[in-house]
């Protein structure tokens, strides 16, 4: 009898140890297992250009999570804690890269489990947005860049005049008038190129230009356009806050006002069709690459803000300046172009003075002297200090053609915003004579050579001495140049 209760009773023990076992086992059925809880309030930011703080709750149930962000301009409140429950404040400082930038939240519970959020900042807007765009309209805006270039015949500019310095008649020249662009017509330009000065007439802290100032623009260019003229309206010198910064430093607050006044600029002249068209800069001082790249930013803000405004702008031709226009700069920095969403609407605009001995140096230097005389058959036999040593036919062949191989070959004409020669008013008798000879035979040259390949050439006409038209009377003040370049 004790031997069956002994068995009995081991029985039990063991049926209960091993129920009891089960139990401890967690893949029992009857186990119990916690699901990890990892959450954020929200799974993206955004942030305005000025930055700030926004919060985060971040929930658990484990025993710990960490966090890091992957832009140091998107800093976090802690980076680490233990609480089931807890809040986070991420700040983003101010955003005057010019650009848009994101960064990225990555928080882990427990070395494993992660959550990520995406956060957002705008550009700080430096000025107020002028834009208020209009629907796009196609009306008198049909023809290509290279369609628009076959069109203009011969041009002008009308320089000194409205980019001033001190107002439109304070470097010696009166006012435009209808009469005098009647006069450019008749003598056989058909389009003019329009320097202009905007800084000087818009508020510093909004860089709202004076509606007196685009009225008066706009006033100018209705002239032109009355005749069947073509306007090539830019940003000129303008003191220079473009054309010497094209530096990195200057870079977001350059582009700030570029869009600002090309949101006003645009927006005014939008109905004009495409008789008009629109130039980024002018000589912007570009040197190297990396100067290069913050003048392809200038020019993109100019692109975009242009086309955002709508209108007829949505299709106008628009002009980009190489760097420095310069031919040899262009060719060596200038490998790509601004993006545009509408195709074929491009222009390249470089200037050309060479030889600067023959068309601009006012005195001999230890360099090089001035040339007085120019080209085949104009060098003197009397004066062999002042005859040319470079710079002559040959090299207007050779600096021509890299701009058409480069743009020109490829569907995006070139326009020769500024050419032109002095006058050497301190010459006389034969030397004079010669002297004038070479600079009428320098201008038909260098006109023929550029238009028989696709080249657009603007002649510089400021005023002054070597001008060609007297403007205080609407006459022509020298008949020789005139025939020279309209031929």
């Amino acid at each position: 009898m004790k031997k069956y209760n002994l068995i009995f009773i081991l029985t039990i023990f063991f049926a209960m140890l091993s129920t009891a076992c089960k139990g401890n086992d967690p893949a029992s059925p009857s186990s119990t297992v916690t699901d990890p809880v990892f959450k954020a309030s929200s799974d993206s930011l955004k942030f305005t250009g000025s930055g700030g703080n926004d919060t985060l709750t971040i929930t658990m149930n484990g025993s710990k999570w960490a966090v890091s962000s992957s832009q140091t301009w998107c800093s976090v409140s802690a980076t680490t804690s233990s609480k089931s429950s807890d809040r986070l404040i991420i700040t983003a400082s101010e955003n005057t890269t010019g650009s848009v930038r994101i960064a990225t939240l990555t928080l882990v519970m427990d070395l494993k489990t992660t959550v990520i959020v995406q956060i957002k900042q705008e550009i700080k807007q430096i000025y107020p947005s002028y834009n208020n765009p209009i629907a796009a309209d196609a009306t008198g805006m049909s023809s290509t860049a290279t369609e628009l270039a076959a069109k203009i015949k011969s041009g002008i500019n009308i320089g000194n005049t409205l980019e001033a310095i001190g107002g439109e008649t304070s470097w010696g020249n009166p006012k435009i008038t209808k009469a005098y662009i009647d006069l450019l017509k008749q003598s056989g330009f058909n389009a003019v190129r329009l320097p202009c000065s905007w800084d000087q007439y818009a508020d510093a802290s909004t860089a709202q230009i004076s509606s007196q100032w685009l009225d008066r623009v706009k006033q100018v260019i209705q002239y032109c356009i009355d005749d069947n003229m073509y306007v090539l309206l830019n940003i000129h010198w303008d003191g220079g806050w473009l054309e010497n910064n094209c530096t990195v430093d200057k870079q977001v607050a350059n582009n700030a006002k570029q869009k600002a006044f090309w949101e006003q600029i645009a927006s005014k002249m939008r109905d004009f069709d495409e008789h008009l068209m629109f130039a980024s800069a002018n000589e912007p001082n570009v040197s190297d690459a990396n100067q290069m790249g913050v003048l392809l930013s200038y020019h993109q803000t100019f692109i975009n803000a242009v086309r955002s405004t709508g209108g007829k702008n949505a299709y106008r031709v628009l002009v980009v300046q190489g760097p420095s226009t310069d031919i040899t700069k262009t060719n060596k920095f200038m490998i790509s172009l601004p993006t545009d969403n509408v195709p074929n609407k491009m222009m390249v605009e470089i200037h050309y003075y060479t030889p600067w001995n023959f068309t601009g140096m006012t005195k001999d230097e230890t360099w090089g002297n001035q040339f007085y005389y120019w080209g085949n058959g104009n060098h003197s036999t009397t004066d062999l200090a002042h005859n040319p040593t470079w710079g002559e036919e040959s090299n207007v062949d050779t600096d021509l053609k890299l701009m058409k191989a480069q743009f020109v070959d490829k569907g995006i004409p070139v326009v020769m915003g500024e050419t032109g020669a002095i006058l050497r008013t301190n010459l006389t008798g034969d030397a004079l004579t010669l002297h004038k000879a070479s600079r009428v035979y320098y201008f038909k040259s260098v006109s023929q050579k550029a238009k028989a390949i696709g080249i657009l050439p603007f002649f510089w006409d400021n005023g002054g001495d070597g001008t060609i038209f007297n403007r205080n009377n609407n006459t022509v003040a020298d008949q020789q140049a005139l025939d020279a370049l309209i031929q």
